[in-house]
């Protein structure tokens, strides 16, 4: 009886948390216009998650592009030429790992801030401060945050893809003698406008996952100090399990 209990108690709290989670996210998202009320904060948040992390983005698409190269090219040497590893790297970084690590990486630096930012707003009653000067929580926390994620994140892609490409090519350049038009000669002839759009689609959505994850986890946090670390855990899981989830969605709706 103790495993049905158990059981029972894990769906009606994974489906109260959905539901609360989806309505956060509805209200923010119905709310969106209101940013252009707040400016001054949609542009610290967009410096926050645009500005000061392409270094981080671009460091690690840089090392991506490099190691998919290397082990790309070592599987290619004896079944295809090596003149379709450009293709390969490309494809592989514009449509996948480009916004795929660029969203994890987020969910760890700005996903993660958000939920300890808010929830140490929470459990400090600034929230009910807000509340009692008639601020709306969701348009000055929420709705800066929440569009400058789905703004910011796809021009930072922009910057992983060409730098974790470029980094392709010189791997290639070194290891497999490949000069640049023999690198680049198959992504002219396979260039898809498609396979940008589906990865910048796809960072738009994980930008808006990291922000709604986040700014819900702050909100429901509770229990002083311990209450924001076990948030901020919570929302990097979170927002890096959804992720991986609407990266199969999105892959299976638009291809």
């Amino acid at each position: 009886m103790k495993i049905f209990e158990i059981i029972g108690r894990f769906y009606i709290t994974f489906f109260v948390e959905a539901g609360k989670y989806i309505n956060l996210s509805k209200n923010t998202l119905l709310k969106s216009f209101t940013v252009l009320k707040r400016r001054d904060l949609f542009f610290n948040q967009a410096f926050e998650v645009g500005v000061k992390s392409i270094i981080l983005i671009i460091s690690v698409a840089f090392f991506t592009g490099t190691v998919t190269a290397y082990q790309t090219g070592e599987q290619m040497v004896d079944l295809v030429p090596l003149t379709y590893l450009g293709v390969s790297v490309y494809k592989m970084m514009v449509m996948e790992l480009g916004p795929v690590l660029t969203g994890v990486i987020m969910a760890g630096r700005y996903g993660a801030s958000i939920a300890a930012e808010i929830g140490t707003m929470k459990v400090t009653e600034q929230i009910d401060a807000l509340k009692s000067m008639a601020i709306e929580p969701i348009e000055f926390l929420a709705v800066p945050r929440f569009v400058a994620a789905i703004i910011m994140l796809p021009i930072a892609v922009i910057f992983a893809n060409f730098i974790g490409v470029m980094g392709g090519f010189l791997i290639s350049h070194i290891f497999f003698d490949l000069n640049f038009n023999e690198f680049f000669n198959e992504v002219q002839n396979y260039f898809d406008i498609m396979d940008v759009t589906i990865g910048l689609v796809k960072t738009a959505v994980f930008g808006g996952i990291i922000s709604t994850v986040g700014i819900y986890v702050g909100f429901e946090a509770r229990g002083g100090a311990e209450g924001v670390g076990k948030a901020t855990v919570k929302a990097f899981v979170l927002s890096s399990v959804l992720i991986l989830i609407a990266d199969l969605v999105i892959a299976l709706i638009m291809l």
